[in-house]
């Protein structure tokens, strides 16, 4: 479980593992693919080098 902020409806909320659709290695750092609570589709870098540039969210 983690928390993250949605583009979408403008909150912060828990992120639970039955909300995670796709976990990807990139050259980035890691995608995590996820559904908030709200149905909005969202995606974050995270890892060593996903903090340096969120940027990079480049397709996987």
């Amino acid at each position: 479980m983690f928390d993250r902020h949605c583009s979408a409806c403008d909150r912060t909320q828990l992120i639970f593992p039955s909300q995670i659709s796709s976990v990807t290695n990139t050259d980035h750092g890691i995608l995590v693919s996820y559904t908030c609570w709200c149905g909005a589709e969202q995606t974050w870098l995270t890892g060593a080098r996903g903090h340096a540039d969120e940027a990079a969210l480049v397709a996987a």
